[in-house]
């Protein structure tokens, strides 16, 4: 005969594992089981050093110290720039009777502290096409038949250094009891007042550049992550600066009448300003990310605009925003545009040049830093 199978001792372990995890359940619904103790919960901190904390991380912080040293190096520049104007080397032809000629140049050179920088020159012609060409500021017409001198200057150059060669000029004449009579050659335009649009074209254009730049990299991150995303960027800001310099030139032109007759040299001119600081803006942000941002202020706020020659040109400067000026994009962009409109494009290569190796160098400078960051964020690579 068969015999049953020992489901009694099964059913015994099967309720034995069901006690148990009823057990479980109780002690997890009820609270912690017996034995383990309860992990304790570490308030949170409270008070105004927990709140001061949270509001101003240490991120924060170091933002807030790096917007204190660019306000600070900001109002140092400037004012460095600014306080005192003195002239220094002012370029200078001498037209003279060649029996004086060589002591009016010693006489003008040896003044104390080198306000002047004379030359001589064949005659008044030469002297005038100096002044037009930018090669002098002034020009000193010496008059052998009698006691009336002429100064030429071309204000629309900078009016403050001919106000200066003036009042040189008129304090060597009385010392020698002379008259001089001051003839400016060039002046700026009806509506271009002081003749400060030039560098309000140019601030404007390059305000404009570095912030598309900068608003492009804060739409996706600081940092482009690859090559394509930089090149795309690259060609927005084209597409930018050409319509800003269209713009721009519209403006000074036909709607204030300040720069007329001179539209699409002024177009060409502002595409070219604005991709330079753009493109200069997107290399270093890519580069340096925050910091990069940082450095551009530096360059084109903080240096570049005293040092430009739009409120006092390089004569009237301190030596260091003298020798800078022309080597960042608000200087060189400033004597492009006020050359071009007032000057027959005279004395702007060595200003061309300058903007176009900071377009093309900001663009190789991006694609060069976003190379970089994407072949260290390659799995594999070191």
């Amino acid at each position: 005969m068969g015999t049953e199978p020992p489901a009694p001792r099964r059913l015994t372990r099967l309720s034995g594992f069901s006690r148990l995890c009823d057990h479980a359940r109780v002690n997890t619904d009820n609270g912690p089981s017996q034995g383990i103790p309860p992990t304790p919960s570490t308030p949170a901190p409270t008070g105004f050093a927990a709140e001061f904390k949270d509001a101003v991380t240490l991120r924060a912080f170091g933002l807030v110290i790096g917007g204190l040293l660019v306000q600070l190096a900001f109002i140092a520049s400037y004012i460095g720039a600014f306080h005192s104007p003195t002239p220094h080397r002012i370029p200078v032809a001498v037209a003279a009777p060649q029996q004086v000629s060589a002591k009016i140049v010693a006489q003008l050179n040896g003044l104390d502290g080198d306000p002047v920088r004379a030359e001589a020159v064949a005659d008044a012609d030469a002297a005038r096409r100096r002044v037009l060409t930018r090669a002098s500021d002034a020009a000193f017409l010496f008059d052998a038949t009698g006691t009336r001198d002429t100064l030429l200057v071309a204000s629309a150059g900078g009016p403050s250094v001919s106000q200066t060669a003036t009042q040189i000029a008129q304090r060597i004449e009385a010392a020698q009891h002379r008259q001089i009579t001051v003839t400016d050659i060039r002046s700026p335009n009806a509506g271009d007042g002081r003749g400060m649009t030039s560098f309000y074209l140019v601030l404007g254009w390059v305000i404009g550049g570095y912030l598309t730049a900068t608003i492009m990299g804060m739409a996706a991150g600081s940092r482009p992550a690859n090559r394509s995303r930089t090149l795309i960027r690259l060609g927005v800001l084209v597409l930018y600066a050409l319509v800003s310099g269209l713009a721009g030139a519209a403006i000074v032109g036909p709607g204030f009448d300040a720069l007329g007759g001179h539209f699409w040299a002024l177009t060409g001119i502002g595409t070219l300003v604005v991709l330079a600081a753009a493109a200069t803006a997107l290399g270093l942000q890519t580069l340096f990310g925050l910091l990069g941002t940082g450095l551009v202020i530096l360059l084109f706020v903080v240096l570049g605009n005293p040092s430009s020659g739009g409120v006092y040109p390089a004569p009237l400067l301190p030596s260091f925003w003298s020798a800078i000026g022309q080597a960042l994009p608000p200087g060189a962009g400033t004597t492009v545009v006020r050359n071009t409109v007032y000057f027959s494009g005279h004395a702007t290569s060595g200003a061309l040049w300058v903007l176009a190796a900071y377009a093309v160098g900001g663009a190789l400078l991006a694609v060069g830093a976003a190379w970089w960051r994407e072949s260290k964020s390659t799995p594999g690579t070191p």
